[in-house]
């Protein structure tokens, strides 16, 4: 015959607040499993980071970039040689793996000596970081052949040409001497030194003290009477004159010591 259980026959849960009541040997047991499952949550995850893809450090496609500086260049006129060197980006980054990455020219940059380009991931990861360029373009330029001093005109024989590095100013080196053409150095020149762009200024049309001719225009009328400059002007600058009733008008310096006036 069965044997039903009766109430008295079957032991009533232990509630966790009575857990110290148990017997040692059971309250130990449960002891060691409660951290058991504890040591295997924790192994879980372990287990878990190592097998998730890591984040490495920034390794720049120097072909892909080279390439992409190169087609933004195209051919530069009467260089000799365009050397394009690549950098690595910044060894503190740690970047998700990517899949493919492609490179851009940042709004404002210039690929013209020190520079930066753009790499943008597009697949298998979203990150952007900045690429150091180094542009070098070699030619034919124009350089002092002696010591060339502030504020004076440069003409045919204070120049020679040279193969210089064009990139080594900013704004680039005269190739040519019409773009010295009303134009001075800004502060004295070394015999040897190329002519950068950026040391020179304009030539100032008229000088403080010069007598011009003044050229009043109006409305069907023009008048023309002497005047001084009462300070030095560039071409299409304005500038004061003195006139000879002792009147002073202003007007727009022109070439030849000419200063016109709109009326």
């Amino acid at each position: 015959m069965p044997i039903i259980p009766t109430r008295g026959n079957i032991d009533p849960p232990i509630s966790p607040g009575r857990a110290h009541l148990l017997p040692p040997s059971e309250e130990g047991a449960r002891l060691k499993l409660s951290v058991m499952r504890l040591l295997l949550t924790v192994f879980w995850s372990v287990c878990a980071s190592a097998l998730a893809p890591a984040p490495a450090r920034a390794q720049v496609p120097t072909e892909s970039v080279r390439q992409f500086v190169q087609s933004e260049l195209g051919t530069i006129e009467g260089a000799s040689r365009i050397d394009i060197s690549i950098g690595e980006a910044d060894p503190r980054l740690r970047l998700a793996p990517c899949e493919h990455a492609e490179p851009f020219l940042r709004s404002g940059a210039r690929l013209w000596g020190r520079s930066f380009v753009g790499l943008r991931c597009v697949s298998g990861a979203q990150w952007t970081i900045s690429v150091p360029v180094q542009v070098r373009v070699v030619g034919p330029a124009l350089v002092a052949a002696r010591l060339l001093p502030a504020g004076q005109a440069i003409g045919e024989n204070d120049v020679r040409t040279e193969e210089v590095e064009w990139t080594r100013d900013p704004q680039g080196v005269a190739r040519e001497l019409s773009q010295l053409r009303q134009r001075v150095p800004a502060k004295r020149i070394e015999p040897g030194q190329p002519i950068g762009l950026a040391l020179l200024s304009d030539a100032p049309a008229v000088v403080q003290g010069d007598l011009v001719k003044l050229v009043g225009r109006g409305n069907g009328f023009s008048i023309t009477t002497d005047g001084v400059a009462l300070a030095g002007a560039s071409v299409g600058r304005p500038v004061r004159v003195r006139v000879e009733s002792g009147k002073i008008l202003t007007g727009t310096a022109l070439e030849g010591r000419i200063v016109e006036v709109v009326f």
